[in-house]
């Protein structure tokens, strides 16, 4: 007995329980409320820095670049790419959070370490394919104000076939079958995130970029919108954000998708052929 009790192997400590650990142990075991806390303030600086824009007039003509006098400068370029950038994680951010806060929860019962940093790239590569077309959607605006097809105060087409042909265009991609591909992608958290997770930083990537590529092929043609109602219309760029938000959220009953893309076309025959 005695030499049993000296050889004996130590037993490992228990670990704590949720009453013994310390508050900011508690605070991290939760990693959704922390990616949720990220994404509201991420979302909510954003949509503070176009308010406050849209209130003040300068400061969101001075982001545009409308202070340089050359639409191909750096000077002009730069500040309207970030321009860009802000308002697609203002307006896409939002309708990306229950996909995002699903990918965190399967990655923490999937058992993985480091769920926040996982979670993180997956938010990150999706967002890379919004500062993509970011990019794209400066030149476009810099090549539309070279040429005159907008004003470089307001960012807009204006009334006539340009601006109708535009409205006919994201309103015939709705009807689509190709949006309605991509839409059901984005409608579905659940079964894209079981059918695409795999463990790991790389996996958190790739799962990432497969999510930003549906969501761009989703509503490219509703942010190319922008250029009708004009790019710092803040009551324009909220109103695209809610289609975006309804088309996602709201229950499959509601023909959100179809009810848009006829209005779209409509209101697009209507501008061309009235122009």
């Amino acid at each position: 007995m005695w030499r049993t009790s000296i050889f004996r192997p130590a037993a490992s400590p228990d670990p704590p329980s949720p009453a013994e650990r310390r508050p900011i142990e508690r605070i991290l075991a939760r990693e959704r409320l922390i990616v949720l806390g990220c994404l509201v303030a991420v979302a909510a600086l954003s949509w503070f820095w176009l308010l406050g824009g849209a209130a003040g007039g300068g400061e969101m003509a001075e982001m545009a670049g409308m202070a340089a006098p050359e639409p191909w400068s750096a000077g002009y370029l730069l500040p309207a790419f970030l321009m860009w950038a802000l308002m697609m994680v203002a307006m896409m951010l939002p309708s990306a959070a229950p996909m995002i806060l699903l990918h965190a929860r399967f990655t923490r019962r999937s058992g993985e370490a480091h769920v926040l940093a996982q979670t993180a790239l997956f938010m990150l590569a999706y967002l890379d394919l919004w500062l993509l077309f970011s990019a794209a959607a400066t030149l476009l605006q810099a090549a539309l104000v070279a040429s005159g097809a907008v004003s470089a105060a307001g960012l807009a087409l204006g009334g006539g076939w340009p601006a109708g042909g535009l409205l006919a265009l994201a309103g015939l991609y709705q009807l689509s079958p190709l949006k309605r591909a991509c839409l059901g992608q984005c409608r579905s958290p659940l079964g894209f995130v079981m059918r695409g997770w795999r463990p790991g930083a790389a996996g958190a990537l790739r799962l990432g970029l497969a999510h930003g590529t549906y969501c761009l092929g989703c509503c490219w043609a509703l942010m190319l919108l922008l250029f009708v109602g004009g790019v710092m219309n803040i009551g324009w760029i909220g109103g695209l954000a809610l289609l975006v938000l309804a088309e996602k959220l709201a229950p499959p009953r509601w023909p959100v998708r179809e009810t848009s893309g006829a209005v779209l076309l409509v209101a697009g025959l209507v501008l061309a052929l009235g122009g």
